[in-house]
């Protein structure tokens, strides 16, 4: 029985984009678990702190297995290393991570990996990516997990999609992290130039 996780940004004793995970989850459910009834809601907060950030992780298979919460502060990425991986597949979002996690032990002196799967860009080990091009923010056509911030703007217009590839990567000034708890205007950027 696989487990899958859905991590949502709990601001304040509100959780964010609910409607999103609740999406993703129900696919991931259809697939795995069809005929398991399962949903997120606000009461999972109800344990939980009502002040500051923090990081709600949800483990599920046919139930919510742990609901935990844990602080949450930005990252500090400054450097990714392109890394090969055809067959890697995460269409879901698994409890289990071995897989990326073998990837992401090979990224030698950078602090994050990103993944290029039938010659073109993906994900990092844990964020969807962006990459300005000095008038446009563009993301993969084809991430590793179709994340929910990524979902939302795309749904907004504020991004496009893209097939970018390793080498049209110095056409582009920064790369932007984005995922579930990393939101768009907190500006987690990344130097094209650091990205080897």
């Amino acid at each position: 029985m696989c487990q899958l996780l859905e991590t949502i940004r709990l601001e304040n004793g509100v959780l964010q984009h609910l409607e999103y995970h609740n999406t993703r989850m129900l696919k991931a459910l259809r697939t795995f678990y069809p005929n398991s009834r399962i949903s997120l809601s606000q009461e999972l907060a109800a344990k939980a702190p009502k002040q500051g950030l923090f990081k709600c992780r949800v483990v599920y298979d046919v139930q919510i297995r742990k609901v935990e919460f844990q602080p949450y502060t930005l990252p500090q990425i400054r450097s990714l290393k392109l890394i090969e991986a055809d067959s890697i597949e995460y269409s879901f979002k698994f409890l289990n991570r071995e897989p990326i996690n073998k990837l992401f032990n090979q990224r030698d002196k950078a602090d994050d990996i990103l993944i290029v799967k039938n010659g073109l860009i993906t994900d990092t080990s844990f964020c969807n990516v962006l990459l300005y091009n000095g008038k446009h923010w563009l993301t993969p056509s084809y991430p590793l997990l179709k994340g929910t911030r990524r979902r939302l703007l795309l749904e907004e217009e504020i991004i496009h999609t893209a097939d970018i590839r390793p080498q049209d990567i110095p056409n582009f000034s920064k790369l932007r992290l984005i995922n579930a708890m990393i939101r768009f205007k907190d500006n987690v950027d990344i130097s094209t130039q650091s990205v080897f």
